[in-house]
């Protein structure tokens, strides 16, 4: 069931998705080589604090894995396409391909947002891909009004990941966001033909996180059980944002 919010629920969304903001951009900003990805966490647990939220990914129950999530970050990084926890520390290094994803509950409703940076110098073709990802990001939100269909959005993502030589994961969607962490409806990243039906509703709240692949779309879970990898190894990007739909168009409620 899609729940629909109202102005003064998505006013509260907004305000804790901009504290959200600035969490992960105080964490993008100490991705650096010799970094650690629990020093991350540490971090991005200690804002979350300040700013008077919960990390909503610590401690959540996935339906595929019988432990709760063990940290508020997932840090994916090279070939690992989302969930990777943050702990077991991992040390960043030059050439890393790095993926931040957090999510936050702020006065009892969520937001939750993610972008990858590169660290040092890397190919030509990593920084296309990063690029690519953001870009169908804003293309993807900008499409966002009442009347358009999760299909168009998809395929909004998807033709313009194409055009650029790069693959949309399949597997994986993004979601309705607010009361919960998840919920419906889901919101692929291509033209899923199930969701011609499913038409953007003033009060509805969508986390839109395309997943890019420099190599095919295939996707497997590693042996933790939870981080999700490339299955040919190669380079994937993530970006999200949470957005509002409202009477004329959307409003992205996490800058």
């Amino acid at each position: 069931m899609i729940i629909i919010k109202t102005e003064k629920e998505i006013d509260t969304i907004h305000e804790g998705g901009k504290k959200l903001a600035e969490v992960l951009k105080q964490v993008l900003a100490e991705v650096k080589v010799g970094v650690t990805t629990e020093t991350l966490e540490n971090l991005a647990c200690e804002l979350i604090e300040q700013f008077g939220g919960r990390p909503a990914f610590k401690g959540y129950k996935q339906s595929h894995y019988d432990q709760p999530y063990p940290t508020a970050l997932c840090i994916s990084i090279n070939d690992e396409v989302v969930h990777a926890p943050a702990i077991p520390s991992r040390t960043i290094a030059e050439g890393d391909v790095v993926s931040i994803d957090v999510g936050m509950e702020f006065a009892g409703l969520f937001t939750d947002m993610a972008a990858t940076v590169a660290v040092g110098k890397v190919d030509e073709k990593i920084n296309k891909l990063i690029a690519a990802t953001k870009k169908s990001l804003e293309l993807a939100i900008e499409k966002v009004k009442p009347g358009v269909s999760l299909y168009e959005v998809g395929k909004t993502i998807e033709d313009y990941i194409e055009k650029q030589g790069f693959k949309v994961v399949r597997d994986l969607v993004g979601h309705g966001v607010g009361k919960e962490i998840h919920e419906d409806p889901m919101v692929p990243n291509y033209p899923m033909e199930q969701c011609r039906k499913i038409l953007l509703k003033p009060g509805m709240v969508i986390a839109i996180e395309p997943m890019v692949n420099i190599g095919r779309h295939h996707i497997i879970t590693a042996p933790d059980g939870l981080s999700i990898k490339t299955a040919d190894g190669s380079i994937s990007a993530h970006f999200e944002h949470t957005v509002a739909v409202t009477e004329t168009g959307h409003r992205v409620l996490t800058e």
